[in-house]
């Protein structure tokens, strides 16, 4: 069942010196296979990155808390910290942390801009169950 989230702004620390493969020390290229946006969900990353000006990297995260014991958390930041995994897809880089990305293992985001239901949803094959705000899931 699809889940929405709110998306925020927060900064980070400044990222390491890249590796010969263009990623940032201690940084691991990841697949679509970890997290994946549609094209509706990354035009509308693209546009929330160029308005905000926040960052050029969007971290999804999980973490302890909502309904059902686990939320999503969604933000712009300026740079990579070591031991993230970057994904690249829809035009979009996308960090998980490590711990996050086994709760996001095929996970697929999308975005609808309609007035009812409308936002950032996530499919999510690893929740077992989500609460009727959609912000939290349990595994």
């Amino acid at each position: 069942m699809p889940e929405s989230s709110t998306l925020s702004t927060d900064a980070a620390p400044a990222a390491p010196v890249a590796d010969a493969a263009g990623l940032p020390e201690g940084v691991r290229p990841g697949s679509e296979q970890l997290v994946r946006l549609t094209p509706a969900a990354g035009a509308k990353v693209v546009a929330l990155m160029a308005r905000e000006g926040q960052g050029s990297f969007l971290r999804l995260a999980i973490s302890g808390g909502g309904c059902n014991g686990l939320s999503y958390k969604m933000k712009f930041i300026p740079a990579a910290r070591r031991g993230d995994i970057l994904v690249r897809t829809a035009g979009v880089p996308v960090l998980v942390d490590s711990k996050s990305a086994l709760y996001l293992k095929g996970t697929h985001l999308d975005y609808s801009d309609a007035m009812v239901a409308g936002g950032f949803k996530f499919s999510n094959p690893n929740a077992k169950a989500s609460c009727s705000c959609g912000e939290s899931f349990s595994v």
